[in-house]
């Protein structure tokens, strides 16, 4: 027996924007921007902090109070080193799992704008069978096909570069959604839901929804 969705297009349209957004650890306003939008016509006021927490209050009058809350940033890698050869080293930024790294696309976030590149590493057919080497961070770099330092650094790339991947958010078996950042952006996500189904079913608790 199937069951009636209580998510409607535009919930549904919210979500796969608030996943694609990228929003790494520590450079979450944007992504806190979307929820707070979404948010607007549902929630009475807004609380914002110094340090990218974002609450929204139904009803702050009432007697009672109940709070939910979740965490919006995903994992991500900053630029640690540029070779005298155009080559990027990175270093973690939150529990970026570095052997899946190799071979994957990323978005280096700049002043200039988004730079593309992609995780390096030796095709299977050059490499020794009887000596693999696994990934590490001491192996794994990104390449952006430049030649030089320079070439990289006109490109508005720096030590200190925020990287995130570009993974979108997909559909799988018509039931099932995929992509990058969905712990814990999926709970911020059922925030704005239970947000939105109080307004619409006219229900008057106080509710703080954090994120």
């Amino acid at each position: 027996m199937s069951t009636k969705s209580i998510l409607n297009d535009t919930s549904l349209s919210f979500l796969e924007s608030y996943l694609n957004n990228a929003s790494p650890t520590g450079y979450e306003s944007e992504g806190q921007k979307l929820w707070m939008n979404y948010l607007k016509p549902y929630v009475d006021t807004f609380i914002t902090d110094t340090y990218g927490t974002a609450v929204g209050v139904i009803n702050p009058d009432a007697p009672f109070k109940v709070v939910i809350e979740g965490h919006a940033d995903e994992i991500s890698w900053y630029v640690n080193y540029i070779t005298d050869d155009g080559l990027l080293y990175v270093i973690r930024n939150g529990g970026s799992d570095h052997q899946i790294a190799p071979s994957k696309r990323v978005n280096i976030h700049t002043k200039k704008g988004i730079v593309k590149g992609v995780f390096g590493w030796p095709a299977i057919h050059t490499r020794l069978r009887d000596k693999e080497e696994i990934p590490k961070l001491s192996n794994i770099f990104i390449d952006l096909g430049c030649e030089t330092k320079e070439e990289v650094e006109a490109m508005g790339v720096h030590v200190g570069c925020v990287i995130t991947y570009p993974d979108e958010f997909m559909v799988l078996n018509e039931n099932k959604f995929v992509c990058r950042a969905i712990d814990n952006r999926m709970g911020g996500f059922m925030i704005a839901e239970v947000a939105r189904l109080l307004h619409e079913n006219k229900k008057h608790f106080l509710l703080d929804c954090i994120l």
